[in-house]
């Protein structure tokens, strides 16, 4: 799939929407703490044309890296897209404001399932609005492979030496306790824990890198240094397509975890009025076509998206389907056992 398809059509219809919704310039800058593709100027220039709200970014590899980075000086901020599983610890340190709805014009046609999940709503605010959704698969080279591989265990393989790479974050923890048959992976046990820990330690000879991007995991493609590796689904692949590279996607036998990120103010944000332009073009048409046109990824406005997609794109990113993410592990809050996950996670690396 070509992730770039339709985008100038989708932008140019998406620009005049932005255009006639905005009554007259916002005017000021906006800092973000995100994702790679989330701040893509294929779709934040049209923004900045259309609210004269100009847009810097910074981006994250891990889930691990915000609330760090808030902690340091959150003032830097003015909106961050952490995953549904890191949400909580944010609201709850005070990192994060409430968002005003009203303030939101589409909210109501968001997908319900996110709109009242718990990871972002506490005390009956609301704290983030659900942008973007996926799935955390696997992916492998089939030249590189007389048989697929199909389970996560495969990736233990001995044969794989040197050839593996594992996303630097702590959700490497999920996929070796689904390896040894642990299943509740969001509430492992101290010894399921520890057994994780083992399983990853057992497996470094096979590590080649942990790669923190996706621009990190497509050169280790390119380079033939790794062979099979888990992935953000639907954006590395796409990014190694346009390289000439084939690589397929998988979901294996002990299934795939699920990920739903949000926009959040940063608290005491100075730049109130670009925000909630931002928030209102990331649900329109601009901003759910623009991240899944960059990025592959399913958005979380039906609306917006069956107004700027084929309907073989609606079809491919489950917009159809919002029951698909329930058959995946969409990832939880922690909760008082964050601390214990990143942490072991961070004892495996400094091995």
């Amino acid at each position: 799939m070509n992730i770039r398809k339709n985008l100038t059509a989708s932008v140019s219809i998406a620009s005049m929407v932005m255009a006639s919704a905005a009554p007259a310039f916002a005017d000021g800058e906006l800092n973000l703490l995100t994702w790679e593709g989330y701040a893509d100027p294929s779709f934040i220039d049209a923004f900045t044309e259309a609210t004269g709200c100009t847009v810097s970014a910074t981006y994250v590899g891990s889930n691990d890296d915000f609330a760090p980075r808030l902690a340091a000086g959150g003032g830097v901020f003015d909106l961050i897209s952490p995953s549904i599983d890191t949400t909580a610890p944010l609201i709850a340190a005070g990192f994060v404001e409430a968002i005003d709805t009203d303030r939101i014009e589409r909210f109501d046609e968001i997908y319900d399932a996110f709109r009242t999940a718990d990871g972002i709503n506490a005390d009956g605010q609301i704290y983030g609005l659900p942008y973007a959704w996926g799935a955390i698969v696997f992916m492998y080279r089939p030249d590189m492979f007389d048989e697929p591989p199909t389970s996560i265990a495969d990736l233990w393989d001995p044969a794989l030496e040197g050839r593996v790479s594992i996303w630097d974050d702590k959700s490497a923890l999920y996929v070796a306790a689904r390896r040894n048959g642990d299943m509740d992976i969001y509430n492992l046990t101290d010894a399921q824990i520890a057994a994780a820990q083992e399983s990853l330690l057992e497996q470094r000879p096979n590590i080649r890198r942990y790669w923190s991007t996706a621009g990190e995991l497509v050169d280790l493609y390119l380079s033939g240094e790794v062979w099979v590796s888990n992935t953000w689904a639907g954006y590395q692949s796409a990014l190694l397509e346009a390289e000439g590279m084939e690589v397929v996607e998988f979901i294996p036998e002990e299934n795939a975890e699920g990920w739903m990120d949000s926009w959040m103010i940063v608290a005491d944000s100075p730049n109130q009025d670009c925000a909630y332009e931002f928030l209102n073009m990331s649900i329109s048409e601009l901003g759910q076509c623009g991240v899944a046109n960059v990025n592959g990824y399913s958005v979380t406005n039906p609306v917006a998206a069956r107004n700027c997609m084929t309907d073989e794109q609606f079809a491919s990113l489950h917009q159809d389907d919002p029951g698909y993410i329930d058959s995946l592990l969409l990832w939880e809050n922690l909760g008082p056992r964050l601390g214990d996950y990143v942490s072991a996670w961070n004892a495996v690396k400094a091995q």
